[in-house]
């Protein structure tokens, strides 16, 4: 069933899709939502207990907060890449969906790793630590085949010389990043500072350029995405001084066994 213009104001009780805010959609068979790539300002969404396949219509409703879509038919949590430019987005039910596989422990994961900003998953209220570990151990969502195109290909085959430009790199691991926080790529004129020669010659790419993604990244995010980051920072470097500790509990270990024989 097609979700129509029709329904969605006698639902909202509204007089156009523009002004609606809240709608609840609980149970009706749907199958097609394209609706809301003409609610632009809905805040909160109720569709569980449908047969909903594809998030892509949801890509443009930034005004969302709240989003509910228990037992629906979604096949895959690539799906949730079209939720990542959704900025305000607190809430997400997405429990009993193919999607949510097996694993209940690698599911949230992952899809607290997509959406980093989400304060509630599943009714569960969501912990700084578990994004964090999201951050770290979650899968990465890749988006649905057909949803993207191939920026650096010409005629079909990759330019070699684009693949290895620094900068087209750093670009690259600038806005992964800003994607998986549900932010907007940034144009190659940002990075235009980053592709003198110096730079290229001062460092190795690969770790330089990422450093870099990382830094331009910073000065976008708000103090909420900046908590998420630092407590992310804190967890790796406790485990990099965890490495350190055993490290060098071993060699001493080694070298007493060496004096004693």
């Amino acid at each position: 069933m097609k979700l129509t213009r029709k329904l969605v104001l006698a639902k909202a009780k509204a007089s156009d899709l523009e002004s609606v805010k809240k709608l609840n959609c609980w149970g009706c068979n749907l199958t097609d939502i394209s609706i809301f790539a003409q609610m632009p300002n809905i805040e909160v969404l109720t569709l569980s207990v449908n047969s909903i396949l594809s998030l892509s219509p949801l890509a443009g409703c930034l005004s969302l907060s709240e989003l509910y879509l228990r037992r629906n038919m979604i096949p895959s949590l690539s799906e949730l890449s079209h939720l990542r430019p959704l900025t305000r987005l607190r809430v997400l039910w997405l429990a009993e969906n193919p999607c949510c596989g097996t694993d209940a422990t690698q599911y949230r994961l992952t899809v607290l790793r997509c959406l980093p900003r989400l304060q509630k998953l599943d009714n569960q209220v969501v912990t700084d630590d578990e994004i964090s570990l999201a951050l770290m151990e979650g899968e990465e969502v890749t988006t649905p085949p057909g949803s993207i195109q191939n920026q650096h290909t010409t005629n079909g085959l990759q330019d070699a010389e684009t693949e290895n430009d620094p900068l087209n790199y750093n670009m690259e691991e600038t806005n992964k990043i800003r994607e998986e926080l549900g932010m907007k790529p940034l144009s190659r004129d940002k990075f235009s500072s980053l592709s003198s020669p110096s730079t290229r010659e001062s460092k190795p790419i690969k770790k330089s350029h990422a450093l870099d993604a990382v830094l331009l990244l910073l000065k976008d995010l708000d103090e909420e995405e900046l908590h998420v980051v630092h407590t992310a920072t804190q967890n790796r470097l406790q485990i990099y001084t965890l490495d350190s500790e055993r490290l060098t509990k071993t060699q001493q270990t080694q070298k007493t066994a060496e004096i004693q024989h």
